[in-house]
């Protein structure tokens, strides 16, 4: 029976995109293969909204969400609603204030109009932080997609399952309108590590909380890229030594993976050296610095003040590899920040995505650092919006 009310496969989804940013969700969408059409896109940030146009060619709604009213969301007829809410009322470094953050607010309206929808979505995703799970608007969020009549599986994942040597993880909450359900416990699509299967209790999915072993989480490490395949610039050969020599052999121009010209740095960035990290930070912050090789198997997150400052933004890149059995100082290893396409292909952002010239180069480390892992959500996305069996 379900099948034959799920929508037909020929007939795309009306999506709404909530906080779109830079289109991680909506990237997410096509390449998941899902047939969608993103009636409408909101974001309030002006700087997302002129990366998103510019590649989409489309200017999401800038307007307050919590202004949105029941009918005005009843008359986009969307079938599916996408939801990247802000992240700051649940972060470990901020103040925790939770539902009684003002960031939190305009999604406590969306779904307090749930209810109050003639045409509620069929399908929901939302993405946050590791925290959220915890929080007073997760306790709000399970209520009412309960009593709305939801189905609900909950998930906190990692670039580092999909292969991706980017230590990002995520809460993700996939739900489906009854009579439409779940036909599986939990995920197991693409990942190389799974963190159990979900257990259900009154038709609510809840997190597992099991710990992995270390052999486990070493296992997922190894089946991870290595950072190498992400990065903007090749790797200096071992004969390279000095600093003069690696701004040589890696100048803007550099053909490889993501060429700075598909992000449109290349007439405002045209040299490596405003990556270097300057010697009196390595000298200051050396210690508390992540540093990771061209070979490396895993990288910190990047936040959105990855540039500005250097410790627990994000990991720095060691471009002089220290020769076997010397002691080499960080200064020597001439450390330098992932640049920003660098930064957009650990999140899975395709060749072609760009910015617009106009936008700065801490812009674009703010706006990625507030991005979603593609690789992640895409296969998510996959999942929920799979034809029912």
């Amino acid at each position: 029976m379900e099948k034959d009310l799920w929508k037909n496969e020929d007939e795309p989804w009306r999506v709404l995109e909530f906080y779109s940013g830079i289109g991680g969700m909506r990237y997410s969408l096509i390449k998941a293969g899902v047939n969608a059409e993103v009636v409408e896109a909101f974001d309030i940030n002006d700087k997302a909204n002129d990366v998103y146009q510019h590649n989409f060619g489309h200017r999401p709604y800038q307007g307050n969400i919590q202004s949105l009213t029941a009918t005005e969301l009843d008359g986009y007829k969307a079938e599916a609603w996408l939801l990247s809410p802000p992240c700051q009322p649940y972060t470990r470094q901020g103040l925790q204030k939770q539902s009684g953050d003002a960031r939190a607010s305009s999604f406590l309206k969306l779904l307090e109009l749930m209810p109050l929808l003639s045409q509620p979505p069929v399908l929901l995703f939302m993405e946050n932080v590791v925290g959220f799970e915890t929080s007073d608007t997760h306790a709000k969020m399970i209520e009412i997609l309960g009593k709305s009549e939801y189905v609900t599986q909950e998930f906190i994942l990692s670039p580092l399952q999909f292969g991706v040597p980017y230590s990002r993880p995520r809460y993700f909450c996939l739900a489906k309108r009854k009579p439409f359900s779940f036909k599986c416990q939990h995920f197991n699509s693409q990942l190389l590590w799974s963190p159990g299967p979900l257990l259900g209790h009154d038709d609510i999915a809840v997190i597992n909380k099991h710990v992995e072993s270390d052999e486990s989480w070493d296992k997922l490490l190894q089946s991870c890229d290595p950072v190498e395949s992400f990065l903007e610039f090749k790797k200096p050969s071992h004969q390279i030594n000095t600093e003069t020599d690696f701004l040589a052999t890696n100048s803007i121009t550099t053909d490889s993976f993501g060429a700075s010209e598909k992000i449109g740095e290349a007439n405002e960035h045209e040299s490596m050296d405003q990556y270097l990290v300057p010697p009196s930070l390595i000298e200051r912050w050396g210690s508390a610095m992540d540093i990771v090789y061209p070979e490396s198997k895993r990288c910190c997150c990047f936040t959105k003040s990855y540039y500005r400052y250097v410790k627990g933004t994000g990991s720095l890149l060691a471009t002089i590899q220290p020769e076997r059995g010397k002691p080499t100082s960080l200064k020597e290893q001439c450390l330098r920040y992932f640049t920003p396409r660098e930064v957009a292909n650990l999140h899975s952002f395709p060749e072609y995505f760009q910015f617009p010239q106009h936008i700065s180069l801490r812009q674009r480390y703010a706006l990625l650092g507030n991005g979603l892992s593609i690789a992640v959500v895409a296969p998510l996305l996959q999942y929920l919006f799979a034809q029912p069996s």
